[in-house]
Parts: structure tokens; sequence; C-alpha cells
């Protein structure tokens, strides 16, 4: 890579030769405007071998006019795609209860770093949680369970208490470090005595209970944001075609396209309730759950876009949802990492297809599932998941950094809300995407998607800095 010591002694040269020619104080002054017309990149570096894990590299890499014959990424910063509103991490009932039980500095210290936007801090700007239990949390419940028989469409037994103990203080001390952070709330599974086979695992949500469950959205809103905790967008069902899961729902598309327009949508409306409205969030394997929905104009109306998952199906599917209904606004919710974890892999396969892809198909958020779990992977419900890394490991206040921790960090603390996604050429493996930042800054993100060392350009403003990955490495540049 080019260092500021190659570009001062190249200046010098042209210096002594252009005195020559044009005088040396008019070429003195041209060699000044030239080096501060040329903008300078900080490098932070992740290798596979964990040699570099999201570390700033002490030489910049700095832009010219110099050409090469390396692979070339040229940054647009004309051609603009969706505006960005964050990266992170579902923080799931069994994650909140973890740092809760940690000791107030050192869970202090840990929110700065995973939550600030100051110092060492990642800077994860968007959260995802569960609407009642998900599988991580340690046992079922949600916000309105009652004893067999009985029903409660008017939400009179509403109540927030199960997550009083625990996510509510959690979120509360993480907004108090990031006010802008935004939460997305997902529901694993309604109160059972609305379902068709009365358990918290499967079954369908009875027609006649439509208008109680959108109540039941419309008390969790309400009842967050007076704690403090304003929602910003929620899911109608998490994974909607997998019942097997404990908690779970089975809703296919027409009846989440009823559930919204019948429910739904005007009980939000009427409670003046600004909450986005997501359907689907589930995989890229079933395009057309969304487009099916958005295609119904009463459904359509109410809502804000679709949500998605990779468990099954190509990334590039989320185009085929913008391309049909480029008006709405797509988002990436969940992606898993199993226990123990395989560095090298991990790394190169979710920056590739997730912190790349997943933007460069629209995609405004990146979330991966999950931020925390204990060294043996719990608390997790009877039938969930008992494999399931978190981005950070804690064993009291001892806290392991995994992979997610690094994959996430590699985006979220340069790309912050509100930064648009801009053009970039993709060359032979070497996947990136760009951004331009609220302050101006450009970001790109750039894997060496090969099995060897890759030296390439970066293309911005009429000059090229010169840049070298080590096999499978992951680089952010900002400048």
């Amino acid at each position: 890579m080019k260092n500021a010591g190659f570009l001062r002694a190249g200046a010098v040269v042209w210096l002594l030769l252009a005195c020559l020619v044009t005088g040396c104080q008019q070429a003195a002054v041209q060699v000044r405007d030239d080096v501060a017309a040329a903008p300078a990149a900080t490098l932070w570096l992740t290798t596979p071998d964990k040699s570099a894990l999201f570390a700033q590299q002490p030489e910049l890499i700095l832009f010219s006019d110099s050409a090469g014959q390396y692979p070339l990424i040229q940054v647009q910063e004309a051609e603009t795609f969706q505006e960005m509103d964050g990266f992170g991490y579902t923080l799931t009932g069994g994650s909140a209860m973890l740092l809760h039980q940690m000791d107030a500095p050192a869970r202090a210290a840990l929110l700065q770093e995973l939550f600030g936007t100051t110092g060492n801090s990642i800077g994860v700007s968007y959260l995802r949680i569960s609407i009642g239990a998900s599988d991580l949390d340690a046992r079922v419940f949600s916000y309105n369970d009652l004893p067999a028989g009985e029903a409660d469409p008017e939400m009179k037994r509403f109540s927030l208490a199960p997550d009083q103990e625990h996510l509510i203080p959690m979120l509360q001390e993480i907004l108090a470090i990031n006010p802008t952070l935004k939460i997305m709330g997902s529901p694993w599974s309604p109160p059972t005595w609305m379902k068709t086979n009365n358990n918290s695992k499967g079954g369908s949500l009875k027609p006649e209970f439509y208008d109680a469950y959108a109540r039941y959205f419309v008390r969790y809103v309400l009842g967050m944001a007076a704690e403090g905790i304003p929602i910003d967008a929620i899911t109608v069902q998490n994974e909607p075609l997998h019942p097997g899961n404990n908690p779970s729902l089975l809703m296919l598309p027409e009846e989440q396209a009823n559930f919204i327009k019948q429910s739904l949508g005007p009980a939000f409306r009427a409670a003046n309730i600004r909450t986005k409205i997501i359907l689907y969030d589930h995989n890229a394997d079933r395009p057309d759950y969304p487009i099916t929905i958005l295609n119904d104009p009463e459904a359509k109306q109410y809502v804000d876009g679709a949500a998605f998952h990779l468990y099954g199906g190509q990334i590039e599917a989320l185009a085929e949802v913008h391309a049909a209904h480029p008006d709405k606004n797509l988002y990436f919710t969940e992606q898993w990492i199993g226990a123990p974890g395989n560095f090298p892999e991990d790394l190169a396969w979710h920056v590739k297809n997730l912190i790349i892809k997943a933007p460069r198909n629209w995609a405004k958020t990146v979330l991966e599932w999950n931020l925390a779990a204990d060294p043996n992977q719990n608390p997790h419900t009877e039938g969930g998941c008992t494999q399931c890394l978190g981005a950070i490991t804690l064993e009291g206040n001892t806290v392991t950094r995994n992979p997610a921790y690094y994959i996430i960090a590699h985006a979220s603390r340069f790309v912050r809300p509100g930064s648009v996604r801009i053009g970039s050429n993709m060359p032979d493996a070497l996947p990136n995407v760009a951004y331009k930042t609220p302050d101006g800054q450009m970001v790109l993100l750039v894997q060496n998607d090969s099995d060897a060392p890759q030296t390439f350009q970066i293309g911005y403003g009429g000059k090229r800095a010169t840049a070298t990955l080590a096999r499978g490495a992951v680089g952010t540049f900002v400048w």
C-alpha cells in the first residue's frame, strides 16, 4: 500500500522537475494544492487468522493521479440508492437477562462499547426485540396469558410485566447511551388463547381474534412508549412459515394480508400510531409471500415493506421484491451463527451475503441473531435454539467477542443511520458496497473473496488509491 512518505517523496521529485520549467514558487503552490485535494482513507481490518480484529491500520491509503494495472473498484458518489436505518442485533430476552446480571460498572462499559458512537465503540444503531417471548427467552410467555378456556379480546389483562424484569431496563440503559437507536419488535406467537391449537408452538391465529390481536399490538407499542422505548417498526410475525419453533405460529400470506387490512392497519391508524408495519420476516426463498400481500392494495396501504432472513434462498431475491414494489422498503432482520463458530468461514459468508449483498439488494438494515448467550448457549425455551452463538458470550462479567461482533462492527461504526448507499462496481473476488454518510464521509467495505492476497485500486473523484487485502480479509475504508 502507498503511504504518506511515498507521496511526499514523489511530490519533492515533481517539485524539482517543475522548478526547471515553471519556477519553484509556482510549482510549490501546485504541489500543495494537489496534496490537499487528494483524500486519504483510513483502513479498519479483520483477517481470518485473527491477526487483525476490526483493527485500525497505521498507514493511510492515499489517493493520487497514478493509475495501475490492478482491479479497480470505482466509487460513484452521484449514483444513489436506499438510505440506511442501521446495523445491529436481536436483543433477545435471554441476552437482556445476561446483561442485566452483570455488575453495573462492567455492564455500563460493555453497553458503551456496543452502542456508543465515540472512542472504541462499534456504534450499533438498530435492535430487534421479541414481542412476548422468543425461543431465546428462559421461558415461553405472552403479555396476556390466561387460564385455559378464558379469553380477553379487549386486552383488559394485557401486561408488559414479563419484560419489566430484564428487557425493558436494558433497553432504557441502551437508549440513554444512544437515544436515536431504532427498535423493531417481532412476535413469535400470539397468546395461546387466540390460536387454533391453544399452544405456544404452531397453530394459526383464529380469525375471530384478529381485532383482539391488533389491540395487543396497539397496547404493546403504547406500553413501550410509556416506558421511554419508542418502537420504530413491528413485523407481523417472525418466520410465519416455520411453525415448529417454540414459540411459533403458522401464518400464510392470505392470512397475513387479511389480518393487516382488516385489523392491524386500521387499529394503528385509529390510535394514530406511526410505528411501521413490516410483513413476512422469513427466508429469501419465498419472495412471492411479500409480493402477494403487496399486490393487495387494501393491505399495501398500511405496509412499510418486507423483512427477510437467509436460512433458505438467495439474497438476490430481495431485489425481486424491490422490482415488484419499488415504493416499499426492505429489511434484513436475522441470521444465526452456530456454536462454537468457525471464524474464517463465518466471517466470509456473513460479510459477503449479509453486510455486502443485502444492502446491494436494497436492505435498509442488517441484523445478526443474537446479541448474547452464555458459554452453553443458554438461555432458551424448551424446544428453542440450543446452538445459537451470540455476538458476545457472557459469563458473569467476562465478555468473549464472537464472529458476529466483528461482522456487524465493520458496518455499524461508520455507516451511520441516514447514510446512503452509492454506486460501486464489483471486480472478480472483490465483493464490496459503498456509502456516503450524513456528514459527507465515504465508506467502502471490501472483502477479498479469493484464496490469495489481492491488490486493487479504489477510484474516487478522478483519483485512485492502491490497497492490498490478505486472503479472506475484510476491510472498511473511510475517507
